[in-house]
């Protein structure tokens, strides 16, 4: 089978066994340095890719996509405006809410609380409360009851269970002939739910009628929060749908409340993945390290090559293959094992915490109990290009020094 004649030498390079073991040493450290660090960084971004999956899915399956809120006074004709509203192509649900800030109280301990009225029935399809409700169920409560749902983390620190009564406080005054008082409203806890963020330490909810009675709203709500098809794409349609109600309205999304925390994971994906690329670079100088010390090594062989008219071209072309092949190999190796790495990140670890007898990512501190991983085959095409590319720029100068090679002065001594 016919190859050509720098293909053929320099695979001959690559394979045969040298004079010089330091060489040889040096040459599969540099094809371990990729195949350590495209490994790695697959398995890292990975692992990024999985976090910030669990954060999009849990936060802001919590947090309305936008919200609608009237500008002036409540929503009174809010179930035509939810038909408006869900009429607007993307706009999957809308569901009415009345919010507060205020303050639970339960044998002495006192935590600051968003309170939220909602539907129970409709709330379904705009959040996934309903989905991780780990004692009682959203169907609990019922208007004209005061039941009230609790965070796992607000009713531990509370220390209140299911069927405990909680103090709402409002920051709000009611005058009475007593005096001045704080508006509050004993609730029973009917349920807990634990998403596994933050949020399980500052939400609680309540029916949309008792908090209307609450708060003392005669009538309506105070606006509607948006389920959208592209999450993305709910600045726009929380506008687009503002737009087609008549009066003013206030519209929010997530970008505001919730948008820093995903810009600061990307930036960080961003960081990881340039300093780990750096494992990368420092393997890709192992190959110029090694193609040098084979350039002085093959003087001779270079020498008598261009004797019988092989041109400076083609003796660049042998060492050029020679470098890429061990970029090639190295990058493959790499991403074959990155790829298993990433799909068997969280039984390996679970392996390792039942090994040692510890646990690294304790629910108590964070917000998920295991390393969540998922392989965007993106981010691997990119990872695989980077190292190829970075193998054959290292294959340039040794490959240059080679070609200058003059034959007289290289089969001086021999």
């Amino acid at each position: 089978m016919f190859r050509p004649l720098p293909v053929f030498i320099g695979l001959r390079y690559t394979g045969a066994k040298r004079r010089n073991h330091f060489i040889s040493f040096i040459s599969a450290m540099s094809m371990a340095g990729l195949v350590l660090g495209v490994m790695v960084l697959i398995i890292v971004l990975s692992v990024m890719n999985g976090f910030d999956r669990e954060l999009r899915q849990r936060i802001l399956g919590m947090v309305p996509h936008a919200t609608i809120t009237a500008a002036y006074g409540t929503m009174t004709d809010w179930q035509s405006i939810k038909s408006k509203v869900e009429a607007v192509p993307g706009i999957e649900a809308a569901a009415p809410f009345i919010d507060a800030q205020g303050m639970l109280t339960n044998q002495g301990q006192v935590k600051g609380v968003m309170l939220y009225g909602i539907d129970p029935e409709l709330e379904q399809r705009v959040s996934i409360l309903d989905e991780h409700m780990e004692s009682g169920q959203l169907t609990d409560l019922k208007p004209g009851e005061f039941g009230i749902v609790l965070g796992e983390i607000l009713a531990r620190q509370l220390g209140a269970g299911i069927g405990d009564k909680v103090t709402v406080v409002l920051p709000e005054a009611s005058i009475n002939p007593a005096g001045v008082f704080p508006r509050l409203k004993r609730f029973t806890v009917t349920g807990l739910f634990a998403v596994g963020a933050d949020l399980d330490a500052s939400l609680a909810y309540v029916n949309i009628e008792d908090a209307a009675r609450f708060m003392r709203i005669s009538e309506g709500v105070q606006g509607l929060r948006l389920q959208t098809t592209d999450l993305f794409a709910a600045p726009r349609l929380a506008w687009e749908a503002a737009m087609t109600l008549p009066g003013r309205y206030y519209v929010r999304d997530w970008t505001q409340t919730h948008g820093r925390l995903f810009q600061a994971i990307q930036m960080e994906k961003t960081m990881i993945g340039l300093l780990l690329v750096l494992i990368i670079a420092v393997a890709a100088f192992n190959i110029v390290a090694t193609l040098v010390m084979v350039v002085t090594d093959k003087q001779s062989d270079i020498a008598i090559l261009r004797t019988f008219g092989a041109t400076p071209g083609m003796i660049m072309r042998i060492f050029m293959v020679q470098g890429c092949v061990i970029g090639l190999i190295g990058t493959g190796l790499g991403v074959v094992l990155g790829i298993l790495g990433a799909l068997n990140v969280a039984s390996i670890v679970g392996w390792i915490e039942s090994l040692l007898g510890i646990h690294f990512l304790s629910p108590d501190v964070y917000f998920i109990s295991y390393l969540p991983s998922e392989l965007l085959w993106q981010d691997v095409v990119s990872i695989a290009m980077s190292s190829l590319l970075l193998s054959f720029l290292a294959t340039l100068y040794p490959a240059w020094r080679a070609s200058r090679t003059q034959p007289a002065e290289a089969l001086r001594y021999e």
